[in-house]
């Protein structure tokens, strides 16, 4: 799916604060949605997709940058869940076209933040709802 940053995250319920480079953005249901970069992805175990990144790597002055270092502290205060939107670039005749896809899949929680280097761990629905039920056998 080759969407636009804004109804990416409006599939999620969420309006990004700058239509062309927002980062995050807090939806209606309380879930974090964050706008991640294909190359700060790697797999450290089986079931879980980890995100990992630095607010120092965007311009101190940027505004997204503020707004999604208190989406972190929000997320990772309170426990909220992250969804994911990835963006991508494509190579056309006219240039290079940036894209981006959701997945409704997988959903996150901020394991890590520091207040600049944060990582989240992403996993399916279904492993989630199994490593929350309490007893299984």
């Amino acid at each position: 799916m080759n969407l636009t940053l804004v109804d990416a995250f409006n599939r999620f319920g969420a309006t990004p604060s700058s239509r062309l480079r927002g980062l995050s953005a807090i939806a209606a249901d309380g879930a974090m949605v964050l706008n991640c970069s294909q190359q700060y992805f790697r797999h450290p175990s089986r079931g879980v997709l980890r995100y990992e990144d630095r607010l120092s790597r965007e311009p101190e002055s940027s505004k997204e940058v503020a707004l999604l270092g208190q989406h972190l502290t929000l997320a990772l205060g309170g426990a909220l869940p992250v969804r994911m939107i990835v963006a991508s670039a494509a190579e056309t005749s006219r240039g290079p076209v940036r894209g981006y896809h959701v997945r409704p899949d997988l959903i996150g929680k901020v394991v890590k933040f520091d207040g600049d280097h944060f990582m989240i761990d992403f996993a399916r629905r279904e492993e989630v709802r199994r490593a929350a039920a309490p007893g299984r056998r």
